[in-house]
């Protein structure tokens, strides 16, 4: 196998985007799917290989089923913040409830905390780690999703702890998995989204002389 050029990871890299306007269809199977997320979450890294990181996958009705959990259990939370606040959230689960399928991330509490204790003089890191191995596995399946032809975008549920503890319940997963963030995903309704405006480099970043 050929390996895969610097400049060919880049334009992966420079083509994912975020997505919102997604519906219910897929360009390739469900097969494929689960492929794909398990080869991402077989070799995205983690601190010490710690391999903290859980996914939860779902499809079709069961991804709309978590969107109707997820209006069940924030929107209560939400009445506090008035009507329009309510109005523009109910409008955003319906546009995400839409889509074909989401992966869940969660990390794994246990598998951290016992890295802590086998690896003690770096044990306060472990928690921040955690952290950065999740976003890792989310940005290389968000950017793989895309590149087979799916539009997608991150969600955190977590900000609503109702609706984290709802959704292990749903799906029955241990208490030691706690949520991280969500990706949504679906074929593209519409134009795939441009490169947003980013900082010049001169105030990003420093190359020391």
């Amino acid at each position: 196998m050929a390996p895969i050029t610097t400049d060919a990871y880049l334009q992966a890299v420079k083509f994912r985007r975020t997505v919102y306007p997604l519906t219910n269809k897929s360009p390739v199977s469900d097969a494929r799917i689960e492929e794909i997320v398990q080869g991402v979450i077989g070799s995205s890294p983690s601190s010490y290989n710690t391999q903290s990181t859980r996914v939860l996958v779902l499809l079709g009705a069961q991804h709309e089923k978590l969107w109707d959990l997820v209006r069940e259990h924030a929107l209560p939370l939400l009445q506090g913040a008035g009507e329009d606040v309510v109005k523009s959230m109910e409008g955003r689960f319906s546009m995400f409830r839409a889509a074909y399928g989401s992966v869940l991330f969660f990390e794994n509490k246990a598998t951290v905390d016992e890295a802590a204790k086998t690896h003690a003089a770096v044990a306060g890191m472990f928690p921040q780690w955690s952290e950065h191995a999740s976003a890792m596995a989310q940005v290389q399946l968000w950017t793989a999703l895309e590149l087979e032809g799916l539009g997608a975008n991150l969600q955190h549920m977590n900000a609503f702890p109702p609706v984290a503890a709802a959704i292990r319940k749903q799906w029955d997963l241990p208490e030691a998995w706690i949520l991280t963030a969500h990706l949504n995903f679906g074929t593209v309704n519409g134009e795939f989204p441009e490169h947003p405006k980013k900082l010049p480099f001169s105030e990003t970043v420093k190359v020391a002389k």
